[in-house]
């Protein structure tokens, strides 16, 4: 059986940054670190999420002995409330880190929007068999040719529906319902293609929306349903695990190559160590127990709760789980949507996705 959360790139990851360090010659003794580093998170400090990314700091830190040092910029200060501009400040060197999700940056790598195709992963299995490939290294290589240097996947999670109308468990429960998705075009054209009334917002104003319901419902993964009390503004909870929304680990390329091999080999390491950590909390009670076991064997992780699902019901909200065939008959209706994205994509990129997936 399959680890389930991958730990991190392995030897070729090693391969690569001794390989830039020297080809471009840089030596301990030459290098003096700045001050302080900053790193970009969309969201808050008790999401998930955001707990990775603080623990990525604080083991950054504790690795480079104090050399290296990460002031973490919740709620998508670095970018001012623009989330697909992330990957380009980063590129252009204003942004040092992220903990960022493919969603905001596939307007950029068109390629990361294989994530987001309605219904193509389903289940962690698949995901897991995507991350530990050769395409999951394909999409890394992308990323890296805009000037961003990949350095672990991590996980905001499957991206699940809240409402405050009714239970969504056909195609025909969406029509004429207004859902806030993020700002990516994929979003736009898979609701609309449902019947439903997209409206794109930022996560900073979403929940200003939710609460005076200038929208009636939404869709993330549990891991920021919990966070932002969700029950309070939308009663009925749809997992139907849509997409899945995998998150980068990411530090500017101009950045990374400043780094000598030492440096380099530390933040590596934390990227992983809080990777695997932060997917662990991710998937607490939705997988197979993986997530759980991890979490309490290998790091004595004091949790509020072990499932994200028994959580929601004791908050009062309707919660039910679509089975494949329930699920199917969306991914049915959402044929055009991969008529017009599977190009933009890449189908050979696709259709090496869905090979690996069926092994």
């Amino acid at each position: 059986m399959r680890a389930g959360i991958r730990r991190g790139f392995g030897l070729a990851t090693v391969v690569i940054i001794t390989f830039l360090a020297v080809s471009l010659g840089v030596q301990a003794a030459d290098f003096t670190p700045k001050r302080q580093y900053r790193l970009s998170v969309v969201i808050g400090p008790n999401y998930a999420w955001g707990q990775g990314a603080a623990r990525f700091a604080d083991l950054v830190r504790e690795k480079t002995d104090g050399k290296i040092n990460i002031k973490v910029y919740y709620g998508g200060q670095l970018f001012k409330g623009e989330q697909t501009s992330e990957l380009q400040l980063m590129a252009q060197g204003a942004i040092d880190f992220a903990w960022a999700s493919t969603i905001n940056w596939s307007p950029v790598v068109p390629e990361l929007n294989l994530f987001s195709l309605p219904f193509f992963l389903r289940d962690y299995e698949r995901l897991d068999k995507l991350l530990e490939s050769d395409v999951a290294d394909y999409l890394f290589k992308k990323v890296a040719e805009k000037g961003v240097t990949p350095l672990a996947w991590a996980e905001d999670g499957f991206r699940q529906v809240t409402n405050s109308k009714h239970p969504i468990a056909t195609p025909e429960d969406l029509e004429d319902l207004k859902i806030r998705v993020v700002g990516s075009p994929i979003f736009i054209d898979i609701y609309r293609q449902l019947g439903a009334d997209p409206v794109s917002m930022n996560w900073g104003d979403a929940v200003t929306a939710f609460n005076q319901g200038v929208v009636d419902g939404q869709e993330n993964p549990p891991g920021v349903l919990v966070p932002v009390t969700i029950w309070e503004y939308q009663k009925y909870a749809t997992f139907w695990n849509y997409l899945a929304d995998p998150l980068i680990v990411g530090v500017s390329t101009r950045l990374w190559e400043q780094f000598p091999p030492d440096i380099q080999e530390a933040i590596q390491e934390a990227a992983e160590e809080a990777a695997h950590w932060e997917k662990a909390m991710a998937r607490r009670g939705l997988d197979d127990g993986t997530a759980l076991k991890i979490l309490q064997e290998e790091y004595a992780t004091e949790l509020e709760f072990t499932d994200y699902r028994q959580y929601l019901r004791s908050k009062g909200m309707e919660v039910i789980v679509l089975d494949e065939d329930q699920q199917q008959a969306f991914r049915d209706q959402l044929q055009p949507v991969y008529d017009k994205w599977v190009p933009r994509i890449g189908s050979d990129l696709v259709e090496d996705a869905q090979a690996v997936m069926a092994e």
